[in-house]
């Protein structure tokens, strides 16, 4: 018996032990499962005093039980980690659980041994069907495992009376939405497909959104195809108001120019002495959107039931102000349901990108319609494995969303398509606006490697491949190099991108391994670049890529850099806020306080001196103290 035994507690130790000791190696423990049932088989058939008949019939029975049960279990268990997680989970509970069964009876008569094997052997995969998970953590594979009739957190929200966000009332026409379907039925519900083009008047310019309905009342299904005139034409609406921005002002997604820097603001790192003060949290849907700030408002996207939510809260209470919503739902086992991407702010309207392809675009005052398009249908695009994460990016006259791999550009005043850039696969990055040599162009990280088209009309600039699945954001040097990082093994690659008689070249300067980030975003500041390299923060030199320091684990969490006092305000993926030290010398933690709870994947944002943080559950601002100029 003692091979057995002795597999079982080495399988569980590096299972539970490996997060600890080892935290960026978190595939060692995910496959000790595998390794350690594998082992287990061998040494029952092979090495075990057991009966042939026992050993062969508990192997059959295994096998058997594993494949009956995933069959009945929740979907997000069946398609979780690609189709693997429930034998990830079940196989170590199997192999043990037949490991006990063989110490626990090997002094009972053969009838009664082999009665409790089935009963064991079922019962340890069986009990599978029991449960569900709310996805997992990046970092250490940690599951959110419920049992299967628990409410999801979107459920107990939704059950809470005056959690609505905005109180506007309906306008459209109601069309019956699908009350009657069980939250954990929608919960569990993959991707819908992307809905076919018409053009056909959807929403007037100058309706005013919907309030979110208590659970069981009727919803809106608002159609998001491009405002038309009576001839099928695009309407002509009047250019964008140009709006004077007063008070805390964040655009979107990383801010301004989408870097995750912060200029001219100065805070009190003495936390210990000058904590930040909670003005307000409360619940939201789940999402992975940030948040877009200007007026005193800020304005987030967040799924409720069988509605993709645009939501518009104050900034300073967070009481909500307005709700627009489209009848779609995005779901996948690892992250859960709700959009990917963050609204973005421009001249007094809202523009947003919803995880089925829906592409709004709102009054930020109001939230009503301006115009709506699909823009997955409009360019042909299947909805990805992850959902769509682009975040709109206004630039001159023209809106452009990333549809996976690739770009689509819409008429600010019209939302007539403009154009639409080569397709190149799978992509979970934002289009990012960059000068180079002189020349204005969109930069797209996509699964051949990373692409340049022109702001005007989409044609393709230069390429450089580097096979990968990117979901972070290309990042620009002081001196107009590009760095781009396109998985979370492929490290940072530094490219000098110049147009010559010749057309564009790209030369590749090198490639560092130093630096790791997954899905999170890096920065670059005064000649080197800060970011997570798996879950702990790291930093190298941009002259030559080599590491000068790691150290801290924040899980695979997010960052803002503080550019004027060399500070990175860090929010960590177990919903911890930190300042480190953004200096070359050392790694350096000034403070650490918990800010909300539950996996936070969400980018912080930083507006005046109000913290924005959110994830798939809460949301909560805090106002820091500001340091002397």
């Amino acid at each position: 018996m003692w091979p057995g035994v002795v597999i079982v507690i080495l399988m569980w130790l590096i299972k539970f032990g490996q997060p600890v000791v080892a935290p960026d190696a978190v595939l060692y423990g995910v496959f000790a499962g595998f390794v350690g049932g594998a082992a287990i088989v061998l040494w029952w058939l092979l090495f075990s005093r057991a009966r042939w008949f026992d050993r062969l019939g508990a192997v059959a029975l295994m096998v058997v039980g594993l494949f009956a049960t995933r069959r009945i279990v929740d979907v997000s268990i069946a398609t979780g980690a690609m189709g693997y997680l429930f034998f990830f989970l079940a196989i170590p509970v199997v192999s043990s659980a037949l490991v006990v069964w063989a110490v626990a009876t090997r002094r009972l008569s053969d009838g009664v041994r082999r009665a409790t094997m089935v009963a064991t052997i079922l019962l340890a995969s069986g009990v599978f069907a029991l449960i569900r998970t709310g996805g997992f953590t990046a970092a250490s594979f940690k599951n959110d495992l419920h049992w299967r009739w628990a409410k999801t957190s979107e459920e107990q929200l939704m059950a809470k009376s005056g959690n609505e966000p905005g109180a506007l009332p309906p306008t459209r026409r109601a069309a019956e939405a699908p009350a009657e379907t069980p939250m954990a039925q929608l919960g569990n519900q993959p991707a819908p497909p992307p809905a076919q083009p018409a053009e056909q008047p959807s929403a007037q310019p100058g309706t005013e959104p919907t309030p979110l309905p208590p659970v069981g009342a009727a919803a809106e299904a608002p159609k998001n195809d491009l405002v038309a005139k009576s001839g099928g034409e695009p309407a002509a609406l009047a250019s964008a108001p140009a709006a004077v921005e007063t008070g805390p002002y964040w655009p979107g997604f990383r801010g301004p120019h989408r870097d995750d820097i912060i200029p001219g603001v100065r805070i009190k790192t003495d936390w210990a002495a000058s904590p930040p003060v909670a003005l307000w949290r409360r619940p939201i849907g789940p999402g992975w959107s940030s948040f877009a700030v200007s007026g005193g408002l800020i304005y987030t996207q967040e799924q409720r039931g069988p509605d993709e939510i645009v939501a518009c809260y104050k900034l300073t209470t967070g009481e909500p102000v307005w709700a627009h919503r489209d009848a779609a739902r995005f779901w996948e086992s690892n992250g859960g349901p709700g959009p990917r991407a963050t609204p973005t702010l421009s001249n007094g309207r809202v523009y947003t990108f919803g995880g089925t392809g829906i592409l709004n675009v709102l009054n930020a005052a109001d939230g009503s319609v301006v115009w709506s398009r699909n823009a997955a249908s409009d360019t042909g695009t299947e909805v990805p494995y992850w959902g769509f994460a682009s975040s709109p990016l206004v630039a001159g006259d023209v809106v452009i969303v990333a549809t996976a791999g690739r770009l689509a550009a819409y008429d600010l005043g019209t939302g007539a398509k403009r154009w639409s850039g080569p397709a190149r696969g799978v992509s979970y990055s934002s289009p990012h606006l960059a000068t180079l040599d002189g020349v204005p162009q969109v930069l797209l990280l996509s699964q051949p490697g990373a692409i340049s088209v022109a702001l005007a009309d989409g044609t393709l600039l230069w390429e450089h491949p580097w096979k990968g699945y990117p979901i972070l954001q290309p990042a620009l040097t002081a001196d107009g190099d590009v760095l781009i990082a396109v998985s979370d093994s492929s490290g940072i690659r530094r490219l000098a991108v110049a147009r010559g008689p010749g057309g564009w070249t790209v030369q590749e300067r090198w490639t560092s391994i130093g630096l790791k980030p997954y899905f999170n975003d890096f920065v670059v500041h005064n000649g080197h670049a800060f970011g997570f390299d798996g879950s702990i923060l790291a930093c190298i030199d941009l002259k030559d890529g080599k590491r000068v320091w790691k150290g801290g684990r924040y899980g695979n969490g997010q960052l803002l850099l503080l550019a004027d006092q060399n500070v990175l305000l860090v929010s960590s993926e177990e919903g911890e806020l930190a300042l480190v030290g953004a200096t070359p010398d050392q790694f350096k933690e000034l403070a650490r306080i918990p800010a909300i709870e539950g996996k936070t994947w969400n980018h912080p944002v930083l507006a005046g001196d109000v913290l924005l943080v959110r994830n798939g559950e809460e949301m909560a601002a805090f106002r820091l103290s500001l340091a002397s100029p």
